[in-house]
């Protein structure tokens, strides 16, 4: 970008291993895909095809295609790991994400249960093939996971080779990390980093307010997951203090003394 605007936050080159990005691909058509990446690419490291969405979208095959060659890591979404995990159909499982051509993959256990160990055996039995991000944290409401188990299962599941662990939260931002009004679990948060690194860990933040609250909290390279197609270059905005929630974030504190804080027209409106 031909651009000379100084006090920008320094962003690592992909591939990277913090400051990630990951999308939610709900269903996009190969048109849409490539008109995606045609203002994205850059900014995206991790493309999630939705909850089942890759055994029903047409097309599948060649959009993962178009994502691969643009230098996306593309993986399905959990809730398919564990609809064949729970028909006993891994082999099946991988037998279909090989026909796709990808080399990343989610185990999760958000819809399921899954005992601890049998989870830290499958992913240790798919780390040997394939990069394996794997997820904690129920989608259920109502199911409270405490801090010390949440970190335990961090823990055991990096050593038993996740590349990053998710922080479960869901699309609608209201479950696992989040309190049912989509405000974070502080404490949880807090918890969780005291034993897990935060470079090891992608949160899901699928809400504006969300992004905004882990960006001021750890800066702008947190990894962030679960965000629209339609909103990552607005997430990128308030990454560099682009935007007025972040504006002042980067800025050095000479220069922002003295001037009043304007908020932006979306920062008055409820997200």
């Amino acid at each position: 970008m031909n651009h000379n605007l100084t006090h920008l936050p320094e962003r690592p080159n992909k591939p990277r291993e913090s400051g990630l990005t990951m999308v939610m691909d709900k269903g996009l058509s190969l048109r849409q895909a490539e008109d995606f990446l045609e203002v994205n690419a850059d900014k995206v490291d991790l493309l999630k095809l939705g909850f089942g969405t890759s055994i029903v979208t047409p097309n599948v095959k060649e959009k993962i295609k178009l994502y691969h060659e643009a230098g996306l890591m593309v993986y399905p979404g959990g809730t398919l790991f564990e609809a064949y995990f729970v028909r006993n159909q891994m082999d099946d499982f991988l037998r279909f994400v090989d026909h796709l051509g990808l080399e990343t993959l989610e185990v999760s256990d958000g819809s399921m249960v899954i005992e601890e160990d049998v989870k830290c055996e499958m992913i240790r039995r798919l780390a040997k093939n394939y990069r394996v991000l794997s997820e904690v944290g129920s989608k259920e409401a109502g199911i409270l996971i405490s801090p010390n188990k949440w970190t335990t299962m961090m823990e055991k599941e990096l050593q038993a080779g996740s590349w990053k662990v998710i922080a479960e939260a869901r699309e609608s931002g209201n479950v696992g990390i989040y309190r049912p009004n989509g405000t974070a679990h502080t404490a949880l948060v807090r918890r969780i980093l005291a034993k897990v690194k935060l470079e090891d860990i992608l949160w899901e933040a699928p809400k504006k307010p969300q992004q905004v609250w882990f960006l001021k909290q750890f800066g702008a390279n947190v990894n962030l997951g679960n965000i629209g197609p339609h909103d990552l270059i607005p997430l990128e905005c308030l990454r560099l203090g682009l935007r007025g929630d972040t504006f002042f974030d980067h800025l050095p504190e000479a220069m922002a003394e003295g001037v009043r804080q304007i908020p932006d027209e979306e920062a008055l409106e409820e997200d």
